[in-house]
């Protein structure tokens, strides 16, 4: 489907005047806390403490450390997002949904290969939930590519395995998805100024690819639309994390130093609800 004029790639989403450009970027950066243990985090957490406000807790972390990965972060007044792709029967998954809720993240990832019936219900089980996280969809990996669709049985392009699997999602009540740069143009337009979108595969210009397959650097992708950008090796393995980090921020906020003629005030890709958009 064509994609709208406010949603082309020169689209370059807004946050209120009162912030600065810098504070904006540092509003949607995600640190990727991809580490085997819990006093491994704590240092990165600390040399980035003042820099960045948000960190992503996944399988490796969480299944070393538990919710006390967790409870640290929301602790010291951190955002947190858990990258657990759920993915399970539809109880199974509402019930680990609720658990989540209770701990106090801010995102949390189901796997869109559980089916409708699946996100409905994670959906479902956070209804009337005071403070409740965003779901997000994944839909492909961003470690795919064709010839790794293929060997599962999928004869599409990962474009049309995205599209396919985000139209699922908006049809189960979801508005927010991880995807690679490569479908955050695409998924806006299907979704809007209020779609949540969370782009990993972020790769500065000159840092090394790893096993990433559909990759931009973050500007890019910002001006696609992304809501959310999840960088993780390029900071956390970074000589200095801060430094690091602090040279990303600054290539995101040119985003929004400069807009796009296109941008609409006061129109932007959706982010998660906060209760602050900064530390305590």
């Amino acid at each position: 489907m064509p994609i709208p004029e406010r949603l082309n790639p020169s689209f370059a989403p807004t946050l209120p005047a009162a912030l600065d450009p810098l504070e904006q970027a540092r509003n949607r950066l995600i640190v990727a806390l991809d580490v085997p243990d819990l006093a491994s985090a704590s240092r990165l957490v600390n040399c980035l403490e003042g820099t960045c406000n948000w960190f992503k807790v996944g399988l490796e972390l969480f299944v070393a450390a538990g919710p006390a990965a967790l409870e640290t972060l929301v602790a010291r007044g951190h955002h947190v997002f858990l990258d657990l792709k759920l993915n399970d029967i539809p109880n199974t998954v509402a019930a680990a949904v609720r658990s989540a809720a209770r701990l106090g993240v801010r995102l949390l990832t189901v796997h869109a290969t559980g089916g409708p019936a699946m996100l409905t219900a994670a959906r479902e089980a956070l209804e009337g939930v005071s403070d409740a996280p965003q779901l997000l969809v994944v839909t492909v990996l961003t470690s795919m590519d064709r010839a790794q669709l293929r060997s599962i049985g999928l004869d599409r392009t990962p474009a049309e395995q995205v599209e396919l699997l985000a139209r699922m999602g908006l049809d189960s009540g979801i508005c927010g998805f991880v995807c690679s740069p490569q479908e955050v143009a695409s998924l806006r337009a299907l979704t809007g100024p209020k779609g949540v979108l969370a782009i990993p595969g972020i790769r500065p210009s000159g840092a090394a690819i790893g096993d990433q397959k559909r990759i931009a650097t973050p500007a890019e992708a910002l001006r696609q639309g992304a809501s959310y950008l999840v960088v993780g090796r390029p900071i956390t393995q970074a000589a200095d994390p801060a430094q690091a980090a602090e040279a990303i921020l600054e290539e995101m906020a040119t985003v929004f130093e400069k807009p796009s003629e296109t941008a609409k005030p006061g129109k932007m890709p959706g982010l998660a609800p906060l209760q602050s958009s900064t530390n305590a």
